[in-house]
């Protein structure tokens, strides 16, 4: 019952008719029909990649879901070891993951209030195009569809490529990275505080649904930052994290032995990556408040 309640389907069909009967409230206010709109859009956005994303995993059969998996364990922070940890809390963390849509919808509404809902709303698209782009360029599926039913407790395996039926969506993670973006757009403390709580249990749904392995989160924190900064069009900063995006997927792609061979580099550019993350969230809070202050001195000041 809880699949089917919390389905992007369903989710996504009750989105859409409540966006209507908001809309239908206030018909001066011409920011509501966008919003719906945009719903209307998203959910034709998700039949489609549906499509494009059948069509890859027909084009790219062989996954790197082994490679990815013995990343993590090269990390030092195996997945599905945090999995089996948090079994017990599972339900809440699933209702968490597919709470993407409606949180996306909520944050919209947020940066509504500081007039910043179309550059969240610009975030999304560069989202939304880029990523079936990088998963065709690194396919993985994670580690519920490698391992099935023994995924909480996989076998030993190579890191090689895998024959998988499966559309490819692991690397990077799309939910880390939209959930950043709300990080990203949080003004004040109250907005800030959910929002990185919001991302905490993303990134705890992610691993105990068994759709990702760790090193598709750490991607995902850049891939994130990228289109926070699509979204301002900061474009310089978001080309940036675009290309660590890509040196991720790549050096994944065509090093990924020396990087299980050399720990210690594994490990040296995943804390860099974050660290990254952390200091682009900070620094987008700080020009935000910026911004802010700016406004409120320009209004206090006399007219002439």
């Amino acid at each position: 019952m809880l699949n089917v309640l919390f389905s992007p389907a369903v989710i996504g069909i009750v989105a859409v008719f409540l966006s209507v009967v908001w809309m239908l409230r206030d018909e001066t206010d011409r920011t509501r029909p966008f919003l719906a709109i945009a719903l209307v859009i998203n959910l034709f956005y998700g039949w489609l990649l549906s499509i494009v994303m059948g069509h890859e995993n027909g084009l790219v059969p062989w996954k790197y879901d082994y490679v990815l998996f013995n990343l993590d364990h090269t990390l030092g922070v195996p997945g599905t070891a945090i999995a089996q940890m948090l079994q017990q809390v599972r339900i809440p963390l699933l209702v968490t993951y597919e709470l993407m849509v409606p949180m996306m919808i909520a944050w919209f509404l947020v940066a509504r209030r500081h007039n910043a809902s179309g550059s969240i709303v610009v975030a999304y698209v560069a989202e939304m195009i880029t990523g079936p782009i990088l998963y065709a360029i690194l396919p993985g599926c994670g580690p519920l569809y490698a391992f099935h039913g023994l995924w909480l407790h996989p076998p030993v395996v190579p890191a090689a490529l895998v024959r998988l039926s499966g559309m490819p969506n692991a690397f990077p993670s799309l939910h880390t990275a939209t959930a950043l973006v709300f990080v990203s757009f949080a003004r004040g403390k109250l907005w800030q505080t959910v929002s990185i709580a919001f991302l905490a249990g993303t990134l705890m749904a992610t691993m105990a649904t068994g759709e990702h392995y760790v090193i598709d989160l750490v991607a995902g924190l850049a891939f994130g930052c990228f289109a926070a900064n699509a979204g301002r069009l900061r474009i310089a900063r978001s080309l940036t994290f675009l290309s660590l995006v890509l040196a991720w997927s790549l050096t994944v792609r065509f090093a990924h032995g020396f990087l299980i061979a050399h720990a210690s580099v594994l490990q040296l550019l995943a804390g860099l990556t974050v660290t990254a993350a952390i200091v682009d969230t900070v620094a987008q809070w700080r020009a935000d408040t910026g911004e802010i202050q700016s406004v409120a001195q320009q209004s206090l000041q006399p007219s002439t």
